[in-house]
């Protein structure tokens, strides 16, 4: 197994969920066992031996690989969920999307001033929610330790705009 398979395995749905974007399916990684395993090991790799307390990841593609990192580095798992989605007292944060805004949301309690935070998503695009993921993450006083991502749409930049003061790791650069 290496990257390219993981690459070749990704489907490309043209025009979904409109015209003009070219969604990547991850289904096929997931229904097969070595190869998640494979992504999970390789997403890890940059993190093992950092002293992870918590993997914190954004609803929902996200949830799948990073609870599975999160076991990988022995370390917990902190849910980032849409909007209205969690029972508790939370903190919110909202960002832009090309037409509008959204919003993201975890509990006020789920990490502490004291504990170095994973956050994992599946794609990097214009890097507004993970940068609203990472305005939760520091509400509470948490260290950012890195941002993990299995796809990165590096024409887009968002490394270098939304994130530049992070150590932001992907697996797969799309160009």
């Amino acid at each position: 197994m290496s990257i390219e398979n993981i690459e070749v395995a990704l489907t490309g749905i043209p025009d979904f969920p409109k015209p003009g974007i070219i969604f990547k399916d991850i289904t096929p990684i997931l229904g097969n066992a070595e190869l998640f395993k494979e992504t999970i090991e390789l997403m890890s790799e940059n993190w093992i031996g950092k002293a992870i307390d918590a993997v914190a990841a954004i609803d929902a593609r996200g949830f799948i690989f990073g609870s599975a990192i999160a076991l990988e580095l022995d370390a917990g798992f902190i849910p980032i969920r849409k909007s209205g989605k969690l029972p508790w007292e939370i903190y919110s944060a909202e960002y832009d999307l090309e037409y509008g805004t959204n919003c993201v949301e975890m509990h006020r309690d789920a990490c502490t001033g004291n504990q170095r935070i994973l956050l994992v998503d599946d794609l990097l695009a214009t890097g507004g929610t993970a940068k609203a993921a990472v305005d939760l993450i520091e509400k509470t006083g948490a260290e950012i330790v890195g941002i993990q991502f299995l796809m990165e749409l590096n024409f887009l930049q968002a490394r270098h705009k939304m994130l530049k003061d992070y150590n932001v790791q992907s697996v797969l650069p799309v160009d």
